[in-house]
């Protein structure tokens, strides 16, 4: 292999496995000399990456941690694999992946070839993931779409279903996506109603890059990133709801079985734990959520919350007190 550049491609690629190489072994693989090899590793060195021998019978050369995450080479395999796990994440708004991974899935797509891009949509499309019915479900290239275009600052056009169920088209400066755990938003300045708006990403259909840039506006007073932004929409929204429940659980089994947006589990008593917390998500999802965790809990607020927690009982008591109808076993 005479053509350095490729080859220094390679061995990155070879040193980028988690084993140590020998350097005759790297020289082997490459058809070159251990000279080559040695001077190969300098110029890596040189390009910032921390290459690091050992010398002696059994010595070689690996890759290790450095100051820097430097460029990775994926084989076909393993771009598939990460590719389907960042979309399967993304669509489903999973707790803890945030805007940083569907940035990583916009990258990756870009520079997907065509035929690793088709096996990633095949996968996909033959699998149905299970999903605890907390958050709506977003086509993955809805959020990588708009990721682009908040990373390049280029306008954005798209379908809108309202809350109220009317379908609009709108244009806007894309800001920033934000995760709250079970849905995404975008923040953006809606270029129609000449102001700063969020959006709920799964209702977002069809958005388009238009190519056309923009200087990011200043947000308003008091927001650094965009969140609180969002916060004071949802407020407006929902009422907020402050939740005193005592679970007959420890903290810990609670806390695993919860979404951290619900806040802070704190033990109660010798083998219980109590949440305190204001939330703004609906009344249904909260007594939905609670009843999911699986143990004897106490629902002591909001008094809206204790009400639905009765009438969401006695509708599964019926349930499962009624009958087989007629002719089914």
């Amino acid at each position: 292999m005479t053509d350095t550049p490729a080859r220094l491609l390679r061995l990155l690629s070879l040193l980028q496995t988690p084993r140590e190489w020998p350097g005759s072994e790297l020289a082997g693989r490459l058809e070159v000399s251990p000279r080559t090899i040695r001077r190969d590793i300098d110029r890596l060195r040189d390009l910032g990456y921390p290459v690091e021998a050992s010398r002696g019978s059994v010595g070689g050369y690996r890759l290790v941690a450095g100051t820097a995450m430097p460029p990775l080479l994926l084989d076909d395999e393993e771009a598939v694999a990460i590719a389907v796990g960042l979309r399967a994440g993304a669509g489903h708004a999973i707790e803890g992946v945030d805007e940083a991974s569907v940035r990583a899935l916009a990258k990756l797509e870009q520079v997907l070839p065509a035929r690793l891009r088709h096996r990633v949509s095949s996968l996909q499309n033959a699998t149905v993931p299970l999903t605890r019915g907390d958050g709506a479900t977003i086509d993955p290239r809805t959020l990588t779409v708009i990721a682009s275009a908040v990373t390049a600052r280029e306008r954005l056009r798209f379908g809108y279903l309202a809350r109220d169920g009317v379908a609009s088209k709108r244009q806007a400066e894309p800001y920033r996506l934000v995760s709250t755990g079970s849905r995404w938003y975008l923040v953006s300045y809606d270029l129609d109603r000449e102001d700063w708006r969020t959006f709920r990403v799964d209702r977002i259909s069809e958005p388009f890059a238009t190519g056309s840039r923009f200087d990011p506006r200043e947000l308003p007073a008091g927001d650094e990133d965009g969140a609180e932004l969002l916060a004071r929409s949802m407020s407006r929204l929902q009422p907020e709801l402050t939740v005193d429940v005592r679970f007959e659980a420890p903290a810990d089994v609670v806390a695993a079985r919860l979404p951290a947006e619900l806040g802070t589990i704190e033990p109660s008593g010798e083998h219980g734990c109590r949440l305190r917390t204001n939330s703004r998500s609906s009344v249904e999802w909260v007594a939905l959520r609670l009843a999911l965790v699986g143990c004897a809990f106490e629902a002591y607020g909001p008094p809206e919350l204790v009400e639905h927690l009765g009438v969401l009982g006695a509708r599964l008591s019926r349930a499962a007190a009624r009958p087989p109808a007629a002719g089914r076993t």
